[in-house]
């Protein structure tokens, strides 16, 4: 591919912070803050609400080097926690808790965004995970985002962990995205084609005093605000630590595949945002278990079909990024989500004659034994 960058990762990923006893969310005691950022420093901090915990990986140059530090980071963040009789749980939305019942983080950041969004951010009781590949070029990053637009609703259904919110089964996969669509500057990204006119874009509302720079831009891909990278946002976070790294090397090889054709004067096609929305809303509606529509073949097509697509698109990617078995792990997604297991455990506790409120408590616990299982 000549002279092409090594394509490093980043994941971040948002969690919540749940009392052993009662499963709600808990606030996370200072201390215990303090005892993660003795153990991890940077790559650990606090969140908007705080019931809510963020952690970090460093720059990954393959997806065995972001395994080992995201399960170190987990494993801190779960120790930590367990001092305090608390524990986290990767899911994007607690399945009962209130969010009128949570406080926000008192950080100046945290208090800027609720001065400016009111009650729109009350509501934000929600966690993503976001990945970062490296892109040093912008113009590079801009070209990228428009073609890997395409692939943003196939990432939301192999990662939909948020089926209930507030004690109640929505009906969909990722409640999540429908609390964080209501924010401004959310969504599919816009077409830009070169870096410059993302720049402008930008800097005309950062001039005018709307945002101080582009992290407060909320799309589900945007060229990053702090780093060279291009950072993929619309997962919703994983429980298990080996769905996220498969998702994530999906993204890292990806966006490979696209950097590939456009070194062979080729480009993925680009599709109007009107299409790949609503593959987005069935994402986020039915997760992996009614297909996404092929626009090429004019046809809705299973997820399984769709994941041995994928596997097959970044086949040559994944051997040269060694990521083969994360991206062929793509085939157990494709079958079952966490948003799909969480019903499970749901429908299990009611079948054997427990309550409503024992049934989630026992989603919780099932996530809180998800969480660990990797690590």
């Amino acid at each position: 591919m000549g002279d092409t960058p090594a394509f490093t990762l980043g994941i971040e990923e948002e969690y919540l912070l749940v009392d052993l006893e009662t499963f709600d969310l808990a606030k996370a005691p200072d201390a215990l803050m303090a005892a993660c950022a003795e153990k991890l420093s940077s790559q650990v901090s606090p969140e908007f609400l705080q019931c809510q915990i963020e952690v970090g990986t460093g720059i990954c140059a393959t997806i065995d080097e972001a395994r080992t530090d995201l399960k170190r980071l987990r494993r801190t963040v779960a120790d930590c926690a367990a001092r305090f009789g608390l524990a986290p749980i990767a899911v994007s939305c607690h399945p009962f808790a209130d969010w009128k019942d949570q406080s926000h983080t008192d950080k100046d950041r945290y208090n800027q965004l609720a001065r400016d969004l009111g009650g729109v951010v009350e509501r934000m009781l929600i966690c993503g995970a976001h990945c970062h590949v490296g892109l040093p070029d912008p113009e590079t990053r801009t070209d990228l985002m428009r073609q890997f637009t395409y692939f943003l609703p196939h990432l939301l259904a192999f990662s939909t962990s948020s089926p209930f919110w507030q004690g109640r089964d929505t009906g969909l996969a990722s409640y999540r995205l429908t609390v964080f669509d209501n924010l401004p500057r959310t969504g599919l990204p816009p077409e830009f084609t070169s870096f410059g006119e993302f720049r402008r874009t930008v800097d005309l509302l950062v001039e005018l005093g709307m945002i101080e720079d582009s992290s407060k831009i909320w799309w589900d891909l945007r060229p990053s605000a702090n780093f060279p990278t291009l950072e993929t946002r619309i997962c919703d976070v994983s429980p298990r630590l080996e769905d996220q790294l498969s998702l994530s090397a999906l993204i890292q090889c990806l966006t490979r595949m696209l950097m590939r054709l456009r070194s062979s004067n080729q480009r993925w096609r680009v599709y109007d945002r009107f299409l790949i929305n609503e593959n987005r809303w069935r994402a986020l509606r039915y997760g992996v278990s009614e297909g996404l529509i092929d626009y090429g073949r004019g046809a809705v097509v299973p997820l399984p079909e769709l994941a041995e697509e994928l596997i097959e698109l970044t086949a040559e990617d994944a051997e040269a990024l060694g990521c083969v078995d994360e991206v062929q792990r793509l085939r157990v997604l494709a079958t079952e989500t966490s948003a799909d297991r969480q019903r499970k455990v749901y429908a299990g506790t009611r079948a054997a004659g427990g309550s409503h409120d024992a049934a989630m408590r026992s989603v919780v616990e099932h996530l809180i034994d998800e969480y660990h299982a990797d690590l």
